[in-house]
């Protein structure tokens, strides 16, 4: 009889500057994507140190979830970096899984953040036929109350750096991950982005409030979901607000659209526009999100 596991699964990133244009060539393979686009991601990278912190980050959430579980192993896969979905579900079997509770760590579902993870884990356990692990998906969690309280922690600490006089007229902008507007009518996503957005509002207190999207990519002339945070921060800026709280709630860790987009992009908007701009930090490894993804999995595999 083979053994319980869990499966931490993302998105992947970068490790090492080396690696950066490869990885932008995999993610954009077949997309006939112009060379100076790339190069201008690339740079994007260099901005934040050469490299994305996304995956040392995911094997601190596991680990920290391998020491709430005991003895149950841990792996992590991503979908289009290393540790690849198709090596890891392969040692899975090779160490004697036959049940692994599996965790997307994306909290919002549409075609991008759920349909293509589930189709990359079925194709890794149809290579390997029988011997392939039964893999328990785990859903719905954006509003899960530990995830509500870590943002609420951190949108409140990202406010208590504003002073006093200043803080009760600041505006807390959520942001998720901008999907083509096809994609959103077709799932669940903007009702769930936006549910976490009021869950955690609702906590922080008597704030100002708005969803905007970010990271948008594709074509231009595709419609993809708006407004751009860029957009909500220069017009809050216009309307008179002195200072914006960025709380991107689309993402559970640091990577490129978090350390760039937001730390770099949306702070020189704000800067131009004379608005003052604090971001809420993610939830990584945090000890109660940590808890969390274990009491999912342990609820799992029950």
């Amino acid at each position: 009889m083979g053994q319980d596991a869990v499966l931490l699964v993302a998105y992947g990133g970068p490790r090492r500057p080396e690696e950066v244009m490869p990885f932008l060539e995999r993610v954009t393979q077949g997309r006939r994507i112009p060379r100076e686009r790339l190069e201008a991601v690339a740079h994007h990278y260099q901005r934040i140190g050469g490299r994305s912190p996304l995956n040392e980050l995911t094997f601190r959430q596991a680990e920290g979830v391998r020491r709430v579980l005991g003895r149950v192993p841990v792996y992590v896969g991503m979908r289009v970096w290393e540790p690849s979905l198709a090596g890891v579900v392969s040692q899975m079997a090779i160490d004697g899984v036959r049940r692994a509770a599996t965790i997307i760590l994306a909290p919002h579902a549409s075609d991008a953040s759920r349909d293509r993870y589930l189709e990359a884990l079925d194709a890794a356990r149809a290579t390997l036929g029988p011997r392939a692990p039964e893999l328990r998906h785990v859903h719905d969690w954006y509003v899960d109350p530990a995830l509500i309280d870590v943002w609420t922690e951190h949108v409140g600490r990202a406010l208590a750096t504003l002073p006093d006089a200043r803080r009760r007229d600041a505006v807390v902008v959520f942001t998720a991950h901008s999907i083509p507007v096809a994609s959103a009518e077709a799932s669940p996503y903007v009702q769930q982005v936006h549910a976490t957005a009021e869950a955690v509002a609702a906590r922080v207190g008597p704030h100002r409030w708005r969803v905007a999207w970010q990271s948008r990519s594709g074509r231009p002339q595709d419609p993809w979901l708006e407004p751009d945070v860029n957009v909500v921060v220069r017009a809050l800026a216009a309307d008179g607000v002195g200072d914006v709280v960025l709380a991107p709630i689309g993402f559970v860790c640091d990577h490129v659209e978090v350390l760039y987009d937001l730390d770099v992009e949306a702070r020189d908007t704000a800067a131009q526009a004379g608005i003052g701009c604090v971001r809420a930090a993610t939830p990584n490894d945090h000890p109660r999100f940590v808890a969390m993804l274990a009491e999912l999995a342990r609820a799992q595999l029950r």
